[in-house]
C-alpha cells in the first residue's frame, strides 16, 4: 500500500514550459515597472510646473533632467519587453514543431508496421486473385448467355412483349360440327390415342435425358 501511494506522478510540465513561464513573468514585471514609472513621470511633470510658478527654476530644471533620464529607461524597458515576447513566441513555436515532429514519427512507425503486415507482393497477389475471380465470373456469364443466340434472344423478347400487350393471335375455333367417325374408326380410336400418348411419353423421356 505504501508503494502505491508513495509513487510520484510524472509531471507533464517540460523544461520549455518552465522557461516560457519565467519569460512571461519577467515581461509582466517590466510592464508593471512601466506603469509605475509613467505615473511617477506625470507627477514630476506637474511638480516641475509648480516649481516654475514658484520661481524655483533650478529645481524644476533638475526635476526635468531626472524625468528625461527615466524616459530613456522606459525606452530600454520597452525594448526588453519586445525581446522577451519574441523569445516566448519562439519557444512556443518550437514546442509546436516538436509536437509535429513527434506526430510524424508516430505516423511513420504506424506506416512501417502496416507495410510489414501488407507487403507489395501480398497486395499484388490479392489483386491477381481478384482479377482471376472477375474473369472466371465473366466466363460463367458468357456461357450462360451463349446458350441462346442473339436471334433467339430477340425472338423471345419479342414474343414476351407481344404476350404482355395481348397481340398474340390464336387460331379461331370452327363453328361447324366435326364429322362423326365410322364405328370401326371409333373402335380403333382408343388404340391410336394410347399409341400417341406412348410416343409422347417416350419423347419426353428422351428430352429429359
Amino acid at each position: 500500500m505504501g508503494n502505491i501511494f508513495g509513487k510520484k506522478k510524472r509531471s507533464r510540465v517540460t523544461e520549455q514550459d518552465k522557461a516560457v513561464l519565467q519569460l512571461k513573468q519577467q515581461r509582466d514585471k517590466l510592464r508593471m515597472y512601466q506603469k509605475r514609472t509613467h505615473l511617477q513621470l506625470d507627477k514630476e511633470r506637474l511638480l516641475a510646473k509648480q516649481l516654475l510658478k514658484d520661481g524655483k527654476k533650478e529645481k524644476a530644471l533638475l526635476l526635468l533632467k531626472k524625468k528625461r533620464y527615466q524616459d530613456q529607461l522606459l525606452d530600454k524597458t520597452e525594448n526588453q519587453i519586445s525581446n522577451l515576447e519574441r523569445m516566448v513566441q519562439d519557444l512556443e513555436f518550437a514546442q509546436i514543431e516538436i509536437k509535429v515532429i513527434e506526430g510524424l514519427k508516430v505516423g511513420n512507425d504506424c506506416l512501417k508496421k502496416m507495410h510489414e503486415v501488407m507487403s507489395i507482393e501480398e497486395v499484388e497477389r490479392i489483386m491477381d486473385e481478384t482479377q482471376d475471380a472477375i474473369e472466371y465470373q465473366q466466363q460463367i456469364d458468357e456461357m450462360l448467355a451463349g446458350s441462346l443466340s442473339q436471334e433467339d434472344e430477340d425472338a423471345v423478347l419479342a414474343e414476351l412483349e407481344a404476350i404482355t400487350q395481348g397481340d398474340v393471335e390464336l387460331p379461331e375455333v370452327p363453328s361447324e360440327d366435326l364429322p362423326e367417325l365410322p364405328e370401326e374408326s371409333q373402335e380403333k380410336q382408343p388404340e391410336r390415342d394410347h399409341s400417341q400418348r406412348s410416343k409422347r411419353t417416350q419423347a419426353r423421356e428422351l428430352l429429359a435425358v
